[in-house]
């Protein structure tokens, strides 16, 4: 493949493996014709034998680029054709769009046996101290400006943005915070000893804003961890300007220039990682829980409809004692805080009942079966691949006027099986077809044959209810020796036998799906 430069001022596309060129006048059309990247449809054939995926690299992507955006929430890794199963890594790996649905809990630093994480948990609690610290000398101007820069690291790409990109607090809220080491006598005498207790007093600071503040006064460690990280899985870097990186000598952010980190395709922007073992959905020191189980609410409001956040807050600011009696006990059962995974498996019980309960379902519509029935094996099939498969995503996709459902998972790699559907079939991801039918037709595999690309891989798994019919089983040897797509096909049978192989933990749930390619294999000529 090669780009070369046209006077059109775009880059297109010679594919090597086709006849026929893309002229430039036919891609400035195209582009013209598509009022965005994303209605691009890169199975369609143009005149000269061409996909139109190069359209994407006509405008100056690289190969890995085009790859990012025909991918299912795409991550660093899937970027680079990094092979590493979530589960193996130190840290939580990025998506390229949209953050990790993760936050950084600084009491995990505070309860690990690590001295290394004691240590940094230290140095966080001294730098936000610091800013009580600066107040009293009279220098509140800085402090404010510190704590309004730490309230957001779009670097690490943690909460529930779908953009990558956060807010940072405005100066009064951030004077707000500061004037707790007045208002709290605990606070003015010798400062926080866990920081995430400002969510007890100040509207609008949680779990999110907890997190960015922690890692802004950490990433320079942060930044250390994530060369250390490329290097051991050679995720390639570039020199890059990182903005506001805490010095604790002078107390104050700083810019660095050519520190070598990984960079988003997207935004051209840094990236830094955060260990997982920091993660979690909520904090350990938390508001919600603290409402629901030790808030004194009869002694603020006798009436429900009184009892609001903000007098719960002006409450806790005159009453510290029962905020400490809090952390103390939070202290106390620190052992029973642990990280939270990015994904968990359903248990065994679990499992077998969602199993039940689609053996159950009629096939077609009636009464929402086709609903229910994606429903559950969306729950059931990423907890039987785990970790072996990293679930993506459940996506909604529409070919002729029909809806169809699909279940995404990253393909690691990890197994056999896995390497070869990416060497053979150049699947980075793959893809499994929900269908509550009583018998797939030749519309069904002709849609699935659609979907199948180059770009996109051409390996697909059926999930439905009985097997193919000889008829439509010839279809898909045909599509195979025609034009090299693999289409399996797991049932209700087949979905038990993986249940029970994940109940003994004898073997994996993926030899089942192994085991149906090596059939179909055979059949094939």
């Amino acid at each position: 493949m090669r780009i070369v430069r046209t006077p059109f001022g775009k880059a297109y596309i010679e594919l090597l493996s086709c006849s026929g060129t893309v002229r430039p006048e036919r891609t400035v059309a195209a582009l013209a014709r598509a009022e965005t990247i994303s209605q691009l449809n890169p199975t369609q054939q143009t005149p000269y034998g061409c996909r139109l995926c190069p359209i994407l690299l006509s405008l100056g992507a690289t190969p890995q680029h085009t790859v990012a955006k025909l991918l299912i929430r795409p991550r660093l890794t899937d970027y680079h054709g990094i092979h590493a199963a979530q589960v193996d890594l130190d840290f939580a790996i990025p998506f390229l769009d949209e953050d990790i649905p993760l936050y950084l809990d600084p009491f995990m630093l505070w309860r690990s046996p690590s001295q290394q994480d004691q240590a940094l948990h230290t140095g966080l609690i001294n730098a936000f101290n610091y800013l009580g610290v600066l107040a009293a000398q009279g220098n509140e101007a800085q402090a404010i400006e510190t704590l309004v820069i730490a309230s957001e690291c779009d670097e690490v790409g943690l909460g529930t943005s779908l953009t990558r990109k956060g807010k940072r607090i405005g100066a009064d809220k951030a004077r707000e915070v500061i004037d707790l080491f007045k208002a709290v006598p605990r606070y003015q005498e010798s400062g926080f000893r866990h920081f995430e207790e400002i969510q007890f007093f100040i509207e609008g600071i949680s779990k999110d804003r907890i997190s960015d503040i922690a890692c802004n006064f950490l990433k320079s460690f942060l930044i250390d961890f994530t060369i250390e990280q490329c290097t051991k899985l050679g995720i390639p870097t570039q020199e890059c300007v990182v903005e506001h990186v805490y010095d604790s000598r002078s107390g104050r952010f700083k810019r660095e220039a050519g520190v070598p980190l990984p960079v988003n395709p997207e935004k051209d922007s840094p990236i830094i990682f955060v260990p997982k073992r920091w993660l979690r959905f909520a904090p350990w020191i938390s508001y919600d829980e603290y409402f629901e189980k030790h808030c004194p609410q009869d002694e603020i409001s006798h009436k429900v409809e009184e009892l609001t956040r903000v007098r719960v807050l002006s409450y806790n600011r005159q009453n510290y004692g029962v905020i400490d009696q809090y952390i103390q006990l939070k202290e106390r059962t620190a052992a029973d805080c642990a990280n939270d995974p990015l994904f968990s498996q359903i248990p065994v019980t679990s499992a077998k009942r969602v199993l039940a309960e689609i053996k159950k379902l009629p096939t077609g519509k009636t009464n929402g079966a086709d609903v229910k029935y994606e429903q559950l094996v969306g729950r059931l099939l990423p907890s039987l691949f785990y970790p072996n498969l990293d679930f993506a995503q459940e996506q909604a996709r529409t070919d002729d006027g029909v809806s169809i459902r699909d279940l995404i998972f990253y393909n690691t790699r990890s197994t056999p099986l896995l390497q070869e559907l990416m060497d053979d079939y150049g699947s980075r991801q793959v893809t499994f077809e929900m269908k509550n039918v009583a018998a797939i037709e030749r519309t069904h595999i002709d849609q699935i044959n659609r979907y199948l690309t180059d770009e996109l891989g051409k390996f697909g798994v059926f999930v439905t209810r009985k097997p193919l019919k000889r008829a439509e089983f010839a279809r898909t040897v045909n599509l195979w020796g025609g034009q090299r797509k693999a289409v399996i096909t797991l049932t209700d049978a087949d979905l038990e036998q993986m249940v029970e192989v994940f109940d003994s933990k004898q073997r994996s749930p993926l030899d089942i799906l192994n085991k149906k390619y090596v059939e179909f294999r055979r059949a094939c000529p």
